[in-house]
């Protein structure tokens, strides 16, 4: 008997209880998609046993995850539904798994662009871990950006960091410190981790104090570049992939890549790397311009559409995920999970690396 995935969860949210059949069906599911059951360590021998489980938990924290902001419609209920079964509640998981073995803080990065639901996976994971018994820390790149007055100085030095957001714009040293003190197996007082308010200076944002916090367990570590690393320079001695044009355009390319050789200590930090990787990478255009339209709808002012194709493609030729972001999820030296990212902005395939998907 062949039961589909989607009313067999429908039925739990519903508050029935599960089926004999309805975990085999599961458990059935879990082992067609080879990639993902890779991803997540799901062979014939456990995957009995990891079902129960996930289904445990499934129950006791989906109504916590519908009920967050992100998930008001009924189509993104479905999807939230989805992706707690498929994506969050494995990798929450594997998370609360790699803790445990480590005994120390574990430090997940988490790569990806605009649109690619980095905020919405650290929120749920939290939530999951929480549950679990971990205490989890969610941490931007953006949180250790360079002071508002230091990153005014910066750009006089150098008027093409018209925005916030390339590397050399971050306070690597405070980044370093944070880390060092987060990954501490026993952490003897509070640590002040340092925020960042986007608003202030009329969007041009700022350092907005600190947080206290202590006896972190997971600290999920996210930006559009976090664990991206330098690549050979002579790529941009030839073609190179739009807006990438003009010559003036290839030498602020070269000069962020150089940049990134200064990150390189702050990645050795990281235990494990997730990429949330867009089927097609332009759609962090179409997905930010969305976002702006559907902001200005509400009454608050936003950028135009030009505006809004010239901020993405500045840090398409700051780092172009071709050149950067591809090559490293072909990497498993580096990367750990892959999680493609559909149009609809809802997870897609999820593998090891981008290699194992052919």
């Amino acid at each position: 008997m062949n039961l589909p995935l989607e009313p067999i969860l429908n039925n739990w949210v519903a508050g029935k209880t599960p089926k004999k059949v309805e975990y085999q069906q599961l458990a059935t599911e879990a082992l067609a998609d080879k990639k993902r059951a890779k991803a997540f360590g799901i062979t014939p021998l456990n995957v009995e046993k990891i079902i129960q489980e996930r289904t445990s938990l499934f129950q006791a924290i989906v109504s916590k995850v519908l009920s967050l902001p992100s998930f008001h419609s009924s189509t993104t209920k479905q999807q939230a539904i989805l992706s707690l079964w498929k994506l969050w509640l494995p990798l929450a998981m594997q998370l609360a798994s790699s803790r445990q073995q480590l005994r120390r803080p574990l430090i997940q990065g988490i790569l990806g662009g605009q649109g690619t639901g980095k905020t919405t996976l650290g929120t749920v994971l939290s939530l999951i871990l929480t549950h679990l018994g971990y205490c989890t820390l969610s941490l931007s790149i953006d949180d250790i950006y360079k002071t508002y007055e230091e990153r005014q100085r910066l750009q006089q030095q150098d008027p093409r960091l018209i925005w916030r957001g390339p590397p050399g714009t971050h306070d690597i040293e405070l980044g370093l410190q944070l880390l060092e003190q987060l990954r501490q197996p026993k952490q003897q007082a509070p640590i002040l981790v340092p925020r960042f308010d986007k608003s202030a200076w009329g969007g041009i944002g700022d350092r907005n104090g600190t947080e206290l916090v202590e006896n972190v367990d997971i600290v999920l570590f996210e930006g559009w570049f976090v664990g991206v690393r330098p690549i050979n320079a002579t790529v941009f001695d030839g073609n190179t992939p739009t807006p990438i044009q003009t010559p003036a355009d290839k030498l602020f390319a070269r000069d962020m890549n150089e940049q990134l050789q200064d990150y390189l200590p702050l990645w050795e930090y990281l235990d494990r790397l997730i990429v949330l990787y867009p089927v097609d990478y332009r759609l962090s255009k179409q997905w930010r311009l969305q976002a702006e339209q559907e902001m200005i709808a509400t009454g608050k002012s936003g950028m135009s559409d030009a505006q809004i194709s010239e901020f993405v493609e500045y840090f398409w030729k700051s780092l172009h995920p071709e050149l950067f972001i591809t090559p490293l999820t072909r990497n498993p030296s580096l990367v750990d999970l892959v999680v493609e990212i559909n149009r609809d902005h809802t997870p897609g395939a999820v593998y090891q690396w981008i290699m194992d998907n052919g």
